[in-house]
């Protein structure tokens, strides 16, 4: 079951990726943006664009233009897309590897 469920994620993973990639793309750039306006430095600037990303959101690094919270927001909800695509495209390799182990 195991070896099914891996099989349809990657097969999954695979047809998604040009969509989660470019989420990815659009993250790191807004929090490269973000970094630059606030002048932080690059691992602040990550650091920033993942919690922010996985809608963790500890407060210690904030944003105080205008401009580099309204990144923040596209940061934050292009994490909850994809967080969402990860859960369908495990939901549906649990979906595919649950018909594929049911004998007929």
């Amino acid at each position: 079951m195991r070896r099914l469920f891996f099989a349809a994620l990657f097969q999954q993973a695979r047809i998604l990726w040009p969509v989660i990639s470019g989420i990815l793309v659009v993250m790191i750039c807004s929090g490269v943006v973000i970094g630059r306006i606030e002048d932080w430095r690059v691992g602040e600037t990550l650091y920033f664009t993942f919690v922010t990303g996985l809608t963790i959101g500890y407060g210690d690094l904030t944003p105080k233009h205008l401009l580099a919270r309204a990144l923040a927001l596209v940061i934050g909800l292009s994490g909850i897309v994809l967080t969402g695509l990860v859960a369908a495209v495990s939901v549906k390799a649990l979906d595919a590897a649950d018909r594929e182990s049911r004998p007929e």
